[in-house]
């Protein structure tokens, strides 16, 4: 959800011209992904050792200890659709808040300051009393002025990103031997979808809001890039239920290639 979020910074960045000021503020909400993230890596790599460790003492339920290892990481890919979705139905309450913090910051001059605005009466009842979160959503998909090759990339980025680190830990249950060499793999997967953002997704959109910055581009067109980046995110996200398996064997012959050396 998070993720998902990070794409309204942009629109929110453009439309106060403090693109910097935004993306600045919005670290502090990525260090709660980050520490979720930290919590949940340690808790699916105990549940793969669990089924390795099982596997190996009761050598004819392997089978079914994979495919229910299978189902339940394919239920944490799910959950990412979920929360993508959540960041997507989010977006517009998120743009109003996160435009008038940057505001609100500037006036506090420090993170403490602004907590303690935030946290004030009167800054909650005037941010209640504005009751119009988002304006007019006039021609957002009338038409597309986002190039195609942009958001399919993005689908296909999201797709392996999602899948990389949990595919890795699933060829870890396959060849148990080799699982440290297979779950530090995930970078085999992760390195195609690094280099095709670096190449595609990034330059464009940034090329995009430095234009609706420079008002060369209406600042509609970074609202609908918002709009579609979270729309294929949320492809990308279902995509990843596709790949997951044969990224877990790529992952898995790639182990038992650098083991073969």
């Amino acid at each position: 959800m998070t993720d998902t979020l990070v794409y309204a910074v942009r629109f929110s960045g453009v439309s106060t011209k403090r693109l910097a000021t935004a993306f600045s503020l919005f670290q502090i909400i990525s260090l709660l992904a980050s520490t979720a993230n930290l919590i949940q890596a340690p808790l699916l790599s105990s549940v793969v050792e669990q089924v390795i460790n099982t596997g190996l003492k009761e050598s004819s339920h392997h089978q079914e200890l994979l495919l229910e290892l299978n189902h339940q990481i394919r239920l944490v890919i799910f959950s990412a659709t979920a929360g993508t979705v959540a960041g997507v139905l989010f977006t517009p309450l998120f743009i109003s808040v996160f435009t008038r913090i940057i505001f609100l910051f500037e006036e506090a001059g420090s993170i403490p300051r602004l907590i303690l605005m935030l946290l004030s009466p009167r800054w909650i009842f005037l941010f209640i009393s504005k009751k119009k979160f988002w304006p007019a959503r006039r021609r957002l998909f009338d038409q597309r002025n986002i190039p195609l090759t942009f958001l399919v990339a993005n689908v296909i980025i999201i797709g392996i990103w999602t899948t990389g680190v949990l595919s890795a830990l699933y060829a870890g249950t396959l060849i148990p031997d080799y699982r440290s060499t297979a779950s530090l793999l995930s970078g085999v997967v992760n390195g195609m979808a690094t280099i095709l953002s670096a190449v595609v997704v990034d330059p464009t959109a940034a090329t995009i809001t430095d234009q609706a910055l420079r008002g060369e581009r209406d600042q509609q067109d970074v609202k609908q890039m918002v709009y579609y980046l979270c729309l294929t995110r949320i492809f990308g996200t279902l995509l990843a239920q596709i790949l997951f398996l044969p990224a877990a064997c790529l992952i898995k012959y790639c182990a038992l290639f650098i083991v073969g050396l």
